[in-house]
């Protein structure tokens, strides 16, 4: 388990919990891509259609056609393992964390 201090990354943090508190949602995801750029997401149901916070966030940024991801942290309810293959697939750099109950931001 790795703990991130990085100032950035602890943006993120704030982006993600006040996007889950305004949204009343169950979780949030907040990504940074390689120019610096943030885009955040909830969760999306609709019938049979459901996507967590993580693909929702990679789905916005990617329709801003961004070419990197630096990071995205996510709070709330885990996203599920397949959402984490994706990301790792899309960019195996990326750095992905997971709010912990302390606000630390844990990597997955």
């Amino acid at each position: 388990m790795f703990l991130s201090n990085n100032p950035e990354d602890l943006k993120l943090l704030t982006l993600a919990k006040a996007t889950m508190a305004r949204s009343n949602s169950s979780s949030a995801a907040a990504l940074r891509d390689n120019t610096g750029r943030t885009y955040v997401a909830i969760p999306v149901k609709s019938g049979e259609f459901e996507v967590d916070s993580l693909l929702a966030v990679l789905v916005v940024a990617k329709a801003s056609s961004i070419s990197g991801i630096e990071a995205i942290v996510v709070c709330g309810l885990e996203p599920a393992p397949s959402s984490i293959s994706v990301i790792k697939s899309e960019d195996s750099g990326a750095n992905l964390y997971l709010v912990g109950e302390a606000d630390e931001l844990i990597s997955l």
